[in-house]
């Protein structure tokens, strides 16, 4: 991340000195780019408390929220340690970083004296992929497809973490962290296929034609599992199918993929929360 033509960097007195300035590197720091990445959050915290809503649930899911936007100002401090530099706006969000983090234990306190059943297993699992993501973060990797697969993944568990602290069982808890593993193993790589094409560089749609598949593949294992159910795999196999028709039309403009892929989710969503309750 190249420090040139920076408003706050410390290198210049100019705009750095500037309210305009001031406001815009307050926004880099604290505010996340990844549009994505907003609706790939609230999805599976969004599914736990629809399946199983409670008050501890509601304060992981707005910790999950908030570990969202604490990971911009957390990357820009990591990329400028690793480039072995400290400047303006490294300090800037360092502090950000420092005052969300607090937030985050104040809320995971809140949801361990209240949760109904022990949540944290589900996180603990997913910390290796969040770990996978910062490390690309730190390098400056962080748009490749490991990176936004595990980091989806991972964060995909505050479903499950969400629905035991609700009460609900291991098992339903499990069926939910896979239905939404399953909907970003066919997102990430399809929106990437897309983006690409948009962008007129080279893409090769056998890449999104295997996620949906392998996406299929993984709800039906669930299913089989007795863990999701079945209107859950005909929700996930029939964004499968749109994903697959999609994938061979002229490409929309970036922001209508974003769109469109954010409504899918929601259905998914709706779908499994609706199946879950009435079974």
């Amino acid at each position: 991340m190249s420090t040139v033509g920076h408003p706050f960097d410390g290198t210049s007195p100019g705009p750095a000195s500037s309210g305009v300035g001031r406001r815009a590197t307050w926004r880099t720091v604290a505010v996340p780019a990844e549009h994505g990445g907003w609706s790939l959050t609230a999805e599976p915290a969004l599914l736990g408390l629809l399946v199983a809503f409670s008050g501890a649930g509601l304060a992981l899911a707005v910790a999950a929220m908030l570990a969202f936007v604490a990971r911009t100002p957390i990357k820009l401090v990591l990329v400028d340690r690793w480039r072995h530099r400290w400047l303006a706006r490294t300090t800037l969000a360092l502090r950000i970083a420092c005052v969300e983090v607090l937030a985050i234990v104040v809320l995971a306190g809140v949801a361990v004296l209240s949760a109904e059943r022990s949540f944290w297993v589900p996180l603990v699992v997913a910390a290796p992929l969040i770990g996978l993501e910062l490390w690309y973060d730190m390098r400056s990797r962080s748009r490749r497809l490991i990176p936004e697969l595990a980091g989806s993944i991972g964060i995909g568990s505050v479903a499950a973490a969400v629905a035991l602290a609700g009460g609900e069982s291991n098992l339903v808890a499990a069926g939910l962290w896979c239905v939404i593993g399953a909907r970003s193993l066919a997102a990430v790589p399809y929106v990437r296929y897309q983006i690409l094409r948009v962008h007129e560089r080279p893409a090769v749609v056998r890449h999104s034609d295997v996620a949906q598949l392998v996406a299929v593949g993984a709800a039906a294992a669930g299913w089989v599992a007795d863990a999701v159910p079945l209107a859950a795999v005909v929700a996930l196999a029939a964004l499968a199918a749109v994903n697959a028709v999609g994938a061979r039309r002229p490409p929309p403009r970036v922001v209508v993929i974003g769109v469109q892929q954010t409504v899918f989710g929601l259905v998914v969503i709706g779908v499994t929360a609706a199946a879950v309750l009435a079974g």
